[in-house]
């Protein structure tokens, strides 16, 4: 029957409406929430095959969805670890329960901001309990190759407040003026000699020696010097004299053009040469302290950056070192292109993880966890793990969070219209029972 078939499509439009009062209710509430994404209820009109000459109302079904590709606009905090997307793509987390669990399986969620803080264990974890995930790096601080469609590579970013670190040296570039009146007939032939503090692989001090001696000729000038190595921390014959790591024959130029330049360096007993060769086009020579190799650069031939022989001075120029102390750590920032960066009292930083960003084809397709958390699934597509910055994807942005979705404006705006719709389909419903009555009312 006509009228009945009205009633039930008043009846499906006051549903229909409640379920859009629902989505308007949970936007509102979420207003203040990072992260948040809106969303929406659609209509679609049910039509019921009529007869010639009848139309039967067929009434509204409703789907609702979450918009999660809109994004929110980015604030500013003061926490280095609040992290936003700015762009494509989110972030990968897992869940506190599965990293106390600790069996190696930790599911992929994804989220697009979130302020992730060092818990008890050190674990980046947000107040909801999302634990942020990324790629370790290796010792000396680059990222290795990871599969980038599986999370085999990803691992919990746990970061150790109590933690130390410090730099080897493995170069030590020299520039140092030799008295070229040493080298003359006639000169006492005094030797110099220099002390220069280096770090070895475990943060402690040690010392290079060098001791230039001049080769003084019965006549004339011999323009060359004995330079010798010692390390002190080896003494392989236990005698308290620190070996030689390194001895060499140093000949300068003495013609107008290149007067003091390096002319040639040789090792100063061809027969056993101790150290390495060195190499004119770089000025670098390799000598092996306790632990490992080390770079002294001493300049190159005929330059005038490095070891000189000028005037009647011998004077340490400039003496450069790669390699620090131990030091603490003080700060943890990420950077945008997804570096977990550790920075140490001493001055120096270290990447421990690369954050990298998920992607998918269809984003509104992710599942909708809690903790403004999402789900890959059948309808978002395969997920890829790009660097950021790289391919589709934006940047990550920290001491920012991104905040929620929902204009408030346009959502109360929809609130009065729902209410509208509401109170029309109830009014049909009214009007339908009157009808019914007057119909009932036709025969007494």
């Amino acid at each position: 029957m006509t009228i009945s078939s009205s009633l039930n499509a008043s009846v499906a439009g006051l549903a229909a409406n409640a379920s859009r009062l629902a989505t308007i209710s949970d936007n509102i509430s979420n207003s203040s929430t990072y992260g948040y994404k809106r969303a929406i209820t659609d209509f679609q009109s049910m039509v019921i095959e009529s007869g010639r000459g009848t139309y039967s109302a067929g009434g509204v079904r409703t789907t609702s969805s979450r918009l999660i590709d809109e994004r929110g606009a980015l604030v500013s905090t003061s926490n280095p670890t609040d992290l936003a997307v700015r762009g494509r793509g989110m972030l990968p987390v897992t869940t506190e329960v599965s990293v106390n669990v600790n069996n190696g399986e930790n599911p992929l969620m994804l989220t697009t901001t979130g302020s992730f803080r060092p818990d008890a264990q050190g674990y980046l974890r947000s107040p909801g309990g999302l634990v942020l995930m990324g790629v370790p790096a290796q010792p000396d601080g680059t990222i290795p190759n990871y599969p980038r469609d599986s999370v085999d590579g990803l691992q919990p970013i746990r970061i150790n407040a109590n933690q130390f670190a410090g730099e080897p040296t493995t170069r030590v570039d020299l520039s140092v003026n030799l008295p070229a009146t040493s080298t003359r007939e006639g000169a006492v032939g005094n030797a110099e000699s220099l002390s220069i503090e280096y770090f070895d692989n475990l943060g402690a001090s040690s010392n290079l020696s060098f001791t230039f001696t001049p080769t003084v000729p019965a006549n004339g000038a011999s323009n060359e010097w004995t330079m010798t190595i010692r390390d002190s921390e080896t003494d392989i014959n236990n005698n308290g004299t620190p070996d030689i790591v390194g001895e060499y024959t140093l000949t300068f130029d003495d013609s107008r053009g290149g007067g003091g330049t390096l002319a040639s360096v040789g090792f100063a007993n061809a027969g056993a040469p101790i150290g390495g060769p060195y190499d004119p086009a770089t000025g670098i020579l390799t000598i092996a302290v306790d632990g490992g190799p080390m770079e002294i650069n001493i300049g190159e031939v005929g330059s005038s950056i490095g070891l000189t022989q000028l005037s009647d001075a011998f004077a340490p120029v400039s003496i450069s070192k790669n390699g620090t102390p131990v030091g603490s750590l003080t700060s943890v920032e990420v950077d945008q292109n997804g570096f977990v960066r550790a920075s140490f009292d001493i001055g120096i930083n270290r990447v421990l993880y690369q954050i990298p960003l998920v992607d998918v084809p269809n984003v509104n397709g992710l599942e909708t966890l809690d903790q403004q958390s999402y789900r890959v699934t059948p309808d978002s597509g395969t997920f890829f793990l790009w660097d950021a910055g790289d391919g589709p994807t934006g940047d990550i942005v920290g001491f920012a969070r991104e905040e929620s979705a929902t204009d408030v404006a346009g959502e109360l705006t929809e609130l009065i219209q729902t209410q509208r719709a509401y109170s029309s389909n109830a009014k049909v419903i009214q009007t339908v029972d009157e009808m019914l009555q007057e119909t009932t009312n036709i025969k007494r």
